[in-house]
This record gives structure tokens, C-alpha cells and sequence, in this order.
């Protein structure tokens, strides 16, 4: 009759034959008496006992080996700077320990402020699409065993049986403080983790939330700049004729305080302005949103003349902000005369690009805002011929390259000479070839916002 074959039980590694200690005991060795030639009296030899400590050895051994394990996961873990990939790679070090080839993470912050999401591992995109039509409940209970789980819901028996998994081991994400979502790992076959192995997920999982709830943090304050930053800018552009327009605006890690701005004004006239306050973060921003808001303010009452528009700026910028300076640029448009008066304050100059030219306008050198003791720096006045779009755009779009200026103001010179004369009649195509030239594969360094407003005159 054969022996009965023990329960399969998952973990790291199946087949980790069972420790020295539980191999029964040899029989004892007869006891040894003295040697035939040996004189009468002469007591018999001592045998070696066995290695002492040999269980406590294999003990040290086994506690290293995990120590060892967890501290590697761990540290990869740390290394993740995103909660996506964080949520990846804990599922990754899950399935280790666990002995699964697949799992997914149910983020659902306690909260209840997001942001909600499910990461799969080893599933594909419709596979998570099934497994989201499960009830919760029952998704995320661990059980060893579906097809014989009695009271199992049909949707996760029809699911189980299209996905090929037999059983499913769940973990919550949880801090001391705050629960996070949950974490399952799912079996092609019953199994179930060993108490060995449950209390290793265990003790990774409360380091790997620790490091997820910054993450969380991080992202959320992220957004909150991002929102915040995009409530201060314009909804939309205004649509006049004469003039097609178009912007992309990036904002950096901390929430920069670049700002742009296009305003109709009366007799069918245009305002454009783009800036940037110095430092970073909500801050900035708001100063960023501050300064916009006046400039609009002022271009409403005398936007004719760009000098007294940031001339008055700059007399705010002292009086309520005096340890804060700014860039600004200030164009005032008439589209059907395709005519630009445009004054700057320690800004860069705009860039005109057509069919048959590309540089950028002659603006007369001034200090930033909040660095002037008088406004003497001249406005200047340009014409734009048909089909010609006037870039502006915030210093953050020249350093994000990391070269040179000098190198930096050529390479967007550059981009905007090679834009492709099937779009140079779509401003937007435009502005995403410029930065898609300059900036290739949004790999650039450096953490500063970036503005970029196009004007196309027809």
C-alpha cells in the first residue's frame, strides 16, 4: 500500500527537503568495551558524541537565509521613487516569497482620497478587466481552494475558471495608521502559503507600506500643485481672427511658477504674456498666479502700451512682494494687421518662424521685475508676415536641455527652423515639434516648469 502524499504547500521553494533535525535517529552504536590487547583495568576508548549545536545551526542558518532575503526586497523596494512601480515591485518580491506566478494590488487609500487604482502582475490589461467584475469581498478573501470553497460566489468561480487559477492568498496593505488597499497572489493550482512563509510576506509588507504611504503622499501633494498650477492658468484660449493659438505647459516636480496668458482686448486686439517667479513650489505658484491676475488687470486699461502694463507690475511686484523678482513678457497683438508691440522684463525674446525666416525678435535688454529702480527699457514694435507663428516661451524651456544658454537659445532656434511645412499652418503641431525636437522623450534634466505659447497670424 503506498504511503499517503503530504499537502502540497507553497512557498519560496516546494521542494526544500525537511530539516536534519526531524530524520529519525540512528540506532545507538554498541557500546565499545577496551581493546582485545589491552592491559586488564585500561577503561574503554570515549567515542565522539555527535556535533553539539547542529539544530541551533541549521536554525541560525535558516533565520540568515531570510533576513538576508527580506533586506534584499526591501532595499528594492526603497529604491522606487513612483507608486506605480512601487506597487509593481512589491507584487514582483510578493510572488516570490509566496511561491505565485500571478497577483494584483486593489489600492483603495482609507481615506477615501485616492487615488484608487489595481496593478496587475502577470495578467494583461483584460485580464484585470475580469478579475474588476468580481465582487471585492470575494476577491480579496484568500482561499486554498475555489472549486471547493462551498459558498463561492458564481462570478469568481466563472472568472477563476477563464483566468486558470485555483486559489488565491490575500495580504492588506496597511501602515500603523492608515489602511492602504490589498495585495492577492493567485495560484494556477490549490496551494497555500505555510505559516513559515505567511509570516515572511507579513514582515515585508509592513516595511513595503511604510514606503508606499510616502509614495502616496508624494503623489498626492504632486497633484495638488499640478491642480492648483492649472486653476491659476487659463481654461482655454481665446479665438479671434487673424490668429491661431496654442500652448503646452509642463510643470516641474515642485510646482514652478511659470504662468502664460492670452487675452482679448478691445478694438479686436490681442494680449500674450508669459512669465516666471523665482523659487518653487505652492509659494510660487500662487505669487505666479497673483501677477497674472494684475497684468490682465492692467493690459485691460492700457495694454496699447506694454511698458506702462509692466511698469505698473513692477511697482506691485515691490510693494507687496519685495523679496521676490519675476520675469515677464508682454505683447500686445493686432491680428489683422499682423503688428507686435512687445516689452520684456528680464525675459527672453520671442521667436518668429515661417516659411522663409526664423529668429528670434530684437527686445531691449531690462532687469526682472522687482530689481528695477525706474522702468527705462523702451518698448519694440515688429510685423509678422502671413502664415508666421511668434513662439513665447519661460526660461524653464532653455534649461531643461542642460546645455549652455547660448547653446540652448540655437538648439530652439533649430527646432523651430525644421518644423515640417505640412504643419507649420497647426500652431499646435508646431509647439509639439519644438519640444518633441528639443526636448526628446520629455528626458530632459532639470526640475523648472516649462511654458510654450504659439501665435500663428494668417
Amino acid at each position: 500500500m503506498n504511503a499517503p502524499h503530504p499537502p502540497k504547500v507553497a512557498g519560496i521553494d516546494p521542494t526544500v527537503p525537511p530539516p536534519t533535525h526531524t530524520v529519525a535517529p540512528a540506532p545507538p552504536a554498541p557500546e565499545a568495551g577496551p581493546a582485545p590487547d589491552a592491559p586488564a583495568g585500561t577503561p574503554p576508548p570515549v567515542t565522539a558524541p555527535d556535533a553539539p549545536g547542529s539544530l541551533l545551526q541549521d536554525r541560525l542558518a535558516g533565520w540568515v537565509s531570510d533576513l538576508t532575503t527580506l533586506h534584499e526586497l526591501t532595499e528594492r523596494m526603497c529604491r522606487t521613487s513612483a507608486l506605480d512601480t512601487a506597487l509593481e515591485e512589491l507584487l514582483r518580491a510578493g510572488a516570490a516569497l509566496v511561491g505565485a506566478r500571478r497577483g494584483l494590488v486593489v489600492w483603495e487609500p482609507g481615506d477615501g482620497l485616492g487615488p484608487r487604482t489595481t496593478v496587475g502582475h502577470g495578467l494583461g490589461r483584460a485580464d484585470l478587466g475580469h478579475l474588476e467584475t468580481v465582487p471585492r469581498e470575494a476577491l480579496l478573501t484568500s482561499t486554498a481552494d475555489l472549486l471547493a470553497e462551498p459558498g463561492l460566489d458564481p462570478r469568481h468561480r466563472e472568472v477563476a475558471a477563464r483566468l486558470g487559477y485555483a486559489a488565491g492568498h490575500a495580504v492588506p496593505l496597511a501602515t500603523d495608521d492608515a489602511r492602504l488597499g490589498t495585495a492577492v497572489w493567485l495560484y494556477d493550482e490549490p496551494a497555500a502559503p505555510d505559516e513559515h512563509h505567511r509570516h515572511l510576506i507579513g514582515r515585508y509588507l509592513h516595511q513595503a507600506a511604510e514606503h508606499l504611504a510616502l509614495l502616496l503622499e508624494v503623489e498626492r501633494t504632486r497633484a495638488y500643485a499640478a491642480t492648483l498650477t492649472g486653476e491659476l492658468l487659463p481654461s482655454r484660449l481665446p479665438r479671434l481672427p487673424g490668429v491661431q493659438l496654442a500652448v503646452r505647459h509642463r510643470t516641474g516636480p515642485r510646482g514652478g511658477g511659470d504662468w502664460y496668458d492670452a487675452l482679448p482686448l478691445p478694438d479686436a486686439a490681442l494680449g500674450l504674456s508669459v512669465g516666471s517667479v523665482t523659487g518653487g513650489g505652492p509659494g510660487a505658484v500662487a505669487a505666479a498666479g497673483r501677477l497674472r491676475a494684475s497684468l490682465r488687470a492692467y493690459a485691460v486699461m492700457e495694454g496699447e502700451d506694454p511698458v506702462a502694463v509692466l511698469s505698473d507690475l513692477e511697482l506691485l511686484l515691490r510693494l507687496t512682494e519685495p523679496a521676490r523678482s519675476a520675469t515677464a513678457l508682454f505683447a500686445y497683438c493686432e491680428p489683422a494687421a499682423r503688428r507686435i508691440t512687445l516689452a520684456g522684463a528680464g525675459h527672453s525674446p520671442p521667436l518668429l518662424t515661417g516659411e522663409r525666416r526664423t529668429e528670434y525678435a530684437e527686445t531691449s535688454l531690462s532687469a526682472p521685475l522687482g530689481m528695477l529702480a525706474c522702468w527705462e527699457a523702451p518698448s519694440v514694435e515688429f510685423r509678422v508676415a502671413p502664415g508666421e507663428t511668434v513662439l513665447l516661451y519661460t526660461d524653464g524651456l532653455l534649461r531643461r536641455t542642460g546645455e549652455p544658454m547660448d547653446r540652448a537659445f540655437a538648439r530652439l532656434r533649430s527646432a523651430a527652423a525644421s518644423v515640417p511645412r505640412a504643419l507649420r499652418g497647426d500652431p499646435g503641431a508646431v509647439a509639439d515639434h519644438v519640444l518633441a525636437t528639443l526636448l526628446p522623450g520629455d528626458t530632459a534634466r532639470g526640475d523648472e516648469d516649462v511654458v510654450l505659447l504659439a501665435a500663428r497670424f494668417g
